[in-house]
């Protein structure tokens, strides 16, 4: 290759780089859309509740099994308190039991988030992923051409809840998750600006550290089977990468948890995003030393972000 062909090469490259780094929100979630299949328009109307079992916990809180719009089951948790207050979207992570494990019923006891948060006396909705917990549901056989993008559309319709809800503070709705939950929470505050705030822990990194660049697993039918069946787990033809998901929801302050030992997701994939985020300065970023997890620390941490947030 001549020396004039290598310049131009690299500056050809540099263009590309410059002008992915450089998309704006509306080329990111069109990017996105590429990849999940097209976001469907929102249902008019309120969301509709019905509530199966409620049941008073230490005198300070309501937990309420819901269903809503008559099949998207979740966990609701109602703080007794006569003051609208913050809110939060709850996602569960790859766990057969779904929401029962952020509402603290089964699972690990780092990932009880949802009950934890109503404890701080905020107002939360652990909802199911598709064919998680009580959720039985075929998304491709409802004309979505990906899991994700299901569980975008159901987690969109848990904000219109929080947001007609009285007891909810105008304003200051929040989404938390870890693992599936985690970019699971991401994705819901990139195409959903109500969302003011977001913690996401162990739930992403970039594309060419996933795995060593192995793309493929997020091609399946849990997740964006475009993935493998348009591009063909080639991380050099996706459209979108992580960085541009973060870079999507800000200004809007974003806390994540990536532990120097996860085997999902390696942190320094998850350091490089932040690195090509248009505001790092809006993010919270923490290393503790552990394995797949959301350590006390770093739980509480990230509750006070919400908190600090949502004011």
């Amino acid at each position: 290759m001549s020396g004039e062909n290598s310049s131009l090469t690299i500056f050809c490259l540099s263009v590309l780089l410059l002008s992915a780094r450089n998309m704006t929100r509306a080329q990111i979630l069109t990017a996105m859309q590429d990849v999940m299949g097209p976001l469907p328009p929102r249902p008019s109307g309120l969301p509709q509740v019905e509530v199966i079992v409620s049941v008073e916990l230490d005198n300070r809180l309501i937990r309420q099994k819901i269903v809503i719009d008559r099949d998207l089951t979740a966990y609701r948790f109602l703080p007794k308190s006569t003051a609208p207050a913050p809110s939060a979207v709850c996602l569960h992570q790859t766990y057969r039991p779904g929401k029962a494990e952020p509402a603290g019923l089964s699972g690990k006891p780092n990932l009880f988030y949802a009950l934890e948060l109503a404890r701080l006396g905020f107002v939360t909705i652990a909802p199911d992923y598709p064919n998680f917990g009580d959720y039985e549901y075929d998304p491709y056989a409802n004309g979505y051409a990906s899991c994700t993008m299901a569980g975008i559309v159901n987690h969109m319709r848990v904000v219109d809840l929080l947001a007609a809800m009285p007891e909810v503070k105008p304003g200051a709705i929040s989404a938390i998750g870890h693992s599936l939950g985690g970019h699971n929470s991401l994705f819901l505050a990139a195409f959903d600006e109500r969302v003011r705030a977001v913690v996401t822990s162990c739930g992403f990194n970039s594309w060419a550290k996933y795995m060593g660049g192995k793309i493929a697993p997020w091609g399946g039918i849990r997740y964006m089977p475009r993935i493998v069946s348009v591009y063909n787990a080639d991380i050099a033809r996706m459209p979108f990468d992580f960085h541009d998901v973060l870079t999507a929801i800000s200004p809007r302050p974003i806390y994540i948890n990536a532990p120097l030992r996860d085997s999902n997701f390696e942190y320094t994939g998850v350091d490089d995003c932040v690195a090509k985020t248009e505001r790092p300065d809006r993010i919270v970023l923490r290393h503790p030393d552990a394995e797949h997890d959301f350590p006390p620390a770093i739980r509480r941490e990230a509750y006070d972000f919400l908190s600090n947030a949502l004011v």
